[in-house]
């Protein structure tokens, strides 16, 4: 009797069916591969879960440094309110001191403006085209009598290639001299109509009062933009340079803009208005970017915390049929891995350790305590207050050398350093997969081998039954002929 499946019929020619017999034994054979290839998938996935807890790592330590000694501290924020923001308005930053200051605004910065005589078109020659030099200096005008601020002489050359109102504007301002041009329509209806005047501003302050002069070649460009407080004035002046003008807890102030940074230090001013009653600042803690600092500090240790203790911790999952249910042991990716659990012990000792040289000493004391599964949980209400009424002793908490934004970030550096315990853990898992990825080329060496006998042994079996068959077939023939001549 033959196996179905390994003897094929007789007219074939072949009584075994050798490379389905062969493959058989050789998917028995490759069974220890198989479980190592397994394996090495296994790790792959502890490799790729760990990548993943190290970016949630990363991530708290990003919180952690919002919160720590970094120049970049959500603790060093701060604000300044006006009490009046259609007047003066202001941002304070890191440098600011803590403080009520009183202003008042006199008078604002504003800059010089000039306009030229009217055109008739914007785009029409004026002159002949000969280049010619336009010179702008600076400085400060009383009366007719023009003294320069020293900045220094600024040049713009006007020739056939942009000899109108347009190329002289975008000349200008093509430049970068502290001038800015402008065309403006007046509307003027003549006769006849010119209605297109250029209009030159230069920066605001009363010290950048432009004296402009050519050198001549072109008399048209001369007699339009020629301004001289002490000699001749082609152009116009509409508004006069002037400094803003205010006082700061009773000390007069005069600057060249609007914008003013080094009046309170740490503070930048922005003028609107000039006041009709004296206006309040108020420079403080921005205790708002505070409170997000440690919520987000608290989301990301949860998540990081969460994340470890579940991937090293031995779990559970249901499996049912349609008529019943079991639960089975199903271990996550990196189950008792004591790296994970290093870490988590780490971070449950900086939590559970004192910061020392202020009044608070634990998270508690700002709200921060924690649940029976090891997470954080945040009262608002009690960080609110502490930051409202004890400031310092918060910032303290949290970015003094032992504060535990401080420390915090020193363990999630260290963590995630080289040779750290993320790229130990990773290099030591990838050392397996190399150990195994050998073993599997030594045994697919071996597999080759073995194919190559299994197949040759078999097809010599399969030869000689076939051998068997073929006289098994002539003596039954031989025997039917001499039984039929009896």
């Amino acid at each position: 009797m033959t196996t179905a499946g390994s003897i094929s019929s007789s007219t074939t020619g072949s009584t075994l069916d050798v490379p389905t017999l062969v493959s058989q034994l050789m998917t028995v054979a490759r069974q220890p591969i198989d479980k190592l290839n397994t394996k090495t998938t296994s790790y792959q996935a502890q490799i790729s879960e760990l990548g993943t807890l190290k970016s949630k790592m990363a991530a708290f330590q990003t919180a952690a440094q919002a919160l720590g000694s970094s120049s970049s501290s959500s603790l060093l924020a701060a604000t300044a309110t006006s009490s009046d923001t259609t007047a003066l308005s202001a941002t304070a930053d890191s440098t600011s001191v803590a403080g009520t200051y009183t202003l008042n605004v006199a008078k604002l910065a504003q800059a010089q403006s000039l306009v030229a005589a009217g055109q008739a078109s914007s785009s029409a020659t004026i002159g002949d085209g000969t280049s010619t030099t336009i010179t702008f200096d600076f400085g400060t005008t009383t009366g007719s009598s023009f003294v320069t601020n020293g900045s220094g002489t600024k040049s713009v050359t006007i020739n056939s290639s942009n000899n109108t109102l347009q190329g002289i504007r975008d000349a200008i301002n093509a430049a970068g001299i502290g001038v800015t041009a402008s065309i403006v329509n007046d509307g003027s209806t003549g006769p006849p109509p010119t209605p297109y005047r250029l209009v030159l501003t230069s920066s605001s302050g009363a010290s950048n009062s432009m004296k402009i002069t050519t050198d001549g070649a072109n008399s048209s460009v001369d007699n339009l933009l020629a301004y001289d407080p002490a000699g001749t004035n082609s152009m116009a002046q509409i508004v006069a340079p002037q400094d803003a003008v205010f006082d700061v807890n009773g000390l007069t102030i005069t600057k060249s803009s609007n914008t003013v940074t080094d009046a309170i230090s740490g503070v930048t001013l922005t003028l609107s208005n000039p006041t009709t009653k004296a206006v309040t600042l108020t420079v403080g803690h921005d205790t708002s970017t505070v409170a997000s600092a440690v919520a987000s500090f608290v989301t990301a240790y949860n998540d990081l915390y969460t994340s470890m203790k579940t991937d090293s911790a031995w779990g559970t999952a249901s499996t049912s049929t349609s008529s019943t249910t079991s639960t089975t042991t199903k271990p996550p990716i990196l189950a008792g891995d004591l790296t994970l659990r290093s870490l988590q012990t780490q971070m449950r000792d900086i939590a559970s350790t004192a910061a020392s040289g202020g009044t608070y000493s634990y998270l508690f004391d700002a709200g921060v305590s924690f649940k029976t599964d090891g997470t954080m949980q945040l009262d608002s209400a009690k960080l609110n207050s502490a930051l409202s009424t004890n400031f310092s002793d918060v910032a303290n908490l949290f970015n003094s050398s032992t504060g535990f934004g401080t420390r915090f970030n020193q363990f999630a550096a260290s963590a995630l350093t080289v040779g750290g315990s993320f790229d130990i853990h990773t290099a030591d898992i990838n050392s397996k997969i190399s150990d195994i990825n050998n073993q599997v080329a030594t045994l697919e060496t071996r597999m080759t081998a073995l194919q190559a006998q299994y197949t040759s042994q078999y097809s010599a079996l399969d030869m000689l039954l076939t051998s068997m068959n073929s006289t098994s077939n002539y003596l039954t023939s031989q025997f039917n002929a001499m039984a039929s001549q009896k």
